[in-house]
Parts: C-alpha cells; structure tokens; sequence
C-alpha cells in the first residue's frame, strides 16, 4: 500500500486530492490547520475506501509546523509515496497596499513551505528509487499577476528543473496550473462566484482539474494545465505585452 501526504487538505483541490488519491487505493496523510475538517474527510475515506487516515494539524506559514511536516515526509518508518503541495492562499492584487508580513507569509506558505516539503520528499525518495511530487500552481504563473503569479511562477519553473533533474532516478514532478476553479478559494478573499468579473466558462471543477493532474503525474509529465482553453491563454503568454496580460491578470482575483 502506498501513501500520499496531501497540505491544504480541508477544502477545495487538497479535498478532492484526498478523494481521488483514496479511491486509487492510498493510503492518506492529511495536513492543513482545522482538525475538525480534517477528521470529518479522514473518516470519510476510510469508511468509503478501506485506506489509513491520518491528520496532521499544523499551520504552513510557520516554521515548526512545516519541519514536523517535513519530519514526517522523511520518516523511513512510514514512507510517503506521493506528496501534494497544494496549500495556499490569495491576496489582494495592490502589493504596496498589502501589509509587509502578510505578503511574507504569502511567500512562505507558496514558495518555502513546498520547498522544504519537496527537500524532504526528495531525499527519502530518491534513496527508495521511486516517488511523485505534484505541486499545485496556478495558470497565474505564466503572467504578471501580484505576487501571487510570482510565487505560482516559481513553482512551476522548480517543477519543469526538478523533473528533468530527478525523473532518471524515479521521482517525478508535475506542476499542475489551473484557471479559475470553483472551490473556497475566492470565497476566502471575500468575493464569490459571480462577482469575479470572469465569464462562466473560464470556470473549472475541482474534480476535473485533479483527475487532469493525477494523470500528468503518473505520466511523469513536468506541467499540467488542465483544458484546452486554458493551455490557449497558456499559448498566448508567449507572444502577448507584459501590459496587455497584466489588464488581463487584474480581472477577478
């Protein structure tokens, strides 16, 4: 039996990576801050797919939680197989608006925390011979879009060089980079569904862009973006101005 450790696993795309990685027949290790939704999901996959569950409360913005995390991800008794980065959250667009510290924990939670998660992963993988990294970006990544298209964008160029680097030895790593999709995530910002400014049909379902992403990760395939529509914005970075995709990026959040 194999285990996937999934962070941000309470709601939204961790949720639904949870459900999928369960119905394949892994075993979990489910980490985000709400013990309560933790437990309520851990008990579901159980009860519905006869897989372990365990929970790991802790908070990625800081620094003992992510090394007990990390301390985890690297215990030889109890090998993780497959490690979803996938924690995160938005800001508002005005970086010189944004209170300082809240951006640097925006920083750590999408660029550290998943750093030193994927250091561990690597080093207990690479010994073992084989193991998956999927890591949660953002089509954002492709365009000036505020510190979060930054943080997205240096996840995907990690992703592309760890692959190459890596996948010789077994371990893959896939950065899967959806548009917009129906989870929590911009409820969080205060802004629901239908109130972004984006036309219906940019907006994808959770359970499609994990299927999508799972699939790229067991081909061993570096980015994923799920749909076509979106790999043509994808496309369209390549040859647009810095100034239209930035007009572009400041629709919705």
């Amino acid at each position: 039996m194999t285990t996937a450790l999934i962070t941000g696993a309470s709601a939204g795309l961790g949720a639904e990576f949870a459900r999928q990685l369960a119905a394949e027949g892994h075993d979990l290790v489910l980490v985000a801050r709400s013990r309560t939704a933790l437990d309520a999901l851990a008990a579901e996959l159980a009860a519905a797919h006869g897989v372990a569950t365990e929970v790991l409360t802790a908070d990625l913005t800081d620094p003992e939680d992510i090394e007990r995390v990390a301390a985890r991800i690297a215990d030889p008794d109890a090998p993780v197989d497959v490690l979803v980065n996938n924690a995160g959250y938005g800001l508002d667009l005005d970086f010189a608006a944004n209170d300082i510290e809240a951006e640097a924990a925006h920083l750590r939670i999408h660029v550290e925390t998943p750093l030193r998660l994927s250091h561990a992963a690597l080093g207990a993988m690479l010994a073992r011979g084989g193991g998956r990294i999927v890591n949660v970006a953002s089509v954002a990544g492709f365009i000036p879009r505020a510190t979060y298209g930054a943080v997205k964008g240096f996840m995907i160029a990690f992703s592309r060089w760890s692959n190459v680097r890596y996948r010789a030895r077994g371990v893959t790593t896939t950065a899967v980079c959806p548009g917009y999709t129906h989870t929590r995530f911009h409820e969080r910002l205060g802004l629901p569904i239908g109130e972004e400014g984006v036309p219906r049909i940019m907006w994808l379902d959770a359970p499609d862009v994990v299927r999508s992403g799972l699939r790229a990760s067991r081909k061993g395939r570096a980015v994923n973006v799920p749909s076509a529509r979106y790999k043509a914005i994808v496309a369209l970075t390549r040859v647009l101005p810095d100034g239209l995709l930035a007009r572009l990026g400041e629709r919705g959040r």
